[in-house]
This record gives structure tokens, sequence and C-alpha cells, in this order.
């Protein structure tokens, strides 16, 4: 079990604190749980074909006509350092 928990920790220090400047412990812990969210609901892995853990695989788009008409629209976290991205409605 030590060896996800070593990756998280890696994967935190990663993309998260060496990014941004944590001001007080408030601000840490709240910077630590979007991080957390982000993780699991939006980030991508590659062993899970580009989906989240706790979001599902999304349905391939065959139709060339669709792919030329996406519209992905990025939304900034913790102030741009985490960068989510998703289909607009």
């Amino acid at each position: 079990m030590n060896s996800p928990k070593k990756r998280w920790v890696q994967s935190c220090r990663r993309e998260l604190l060496d990014r941004c400047l944590a001001w007080n412990e408030h601000h840490l812990r709240q910077a630590l749980r979007e991080h957390e969210h982000f993780y699991n609901h939006h980030r991508a892995r590659q062993v899970l074909d580009q989906a989240a853990p706790l979001r599902a695989v999304p349905d391939p788009i065959t139709d060339p006509g669709q792919i030329i008409d996406l519209d992905i629209r990025r939304r900034g976290r913790l102030g741009g350092v985490l960068r989510e991205y998703s289909h607009a409605a």
C-alpha cells in the first residue's frame, strides 16, 4: 500500500506544491483539498484509458464532423496551477 501513497505524494508535490506558495495552514489545506478533488475527478490516467478514477470513460467520437466542431472549455483551478478540460454543453 506504500507505493500508491508515494505516487500521490510525488504527484501532489510536482503538480501543486512546486508551483504555488502556501501562506498558512488554512491555505495549504484548502489547496490540498482542491488538488485531491482534481486528482480523483478530473486528472486523466493512461492505465484507465485517459479516464479519471471516479469518472467513466467517455464514448469515443468517430464522426469526423463532430471532431471538427468540438467545443472544449478550460477551467483553471487554484489560480491556474491546475487546469481541467471539458466539452461545452
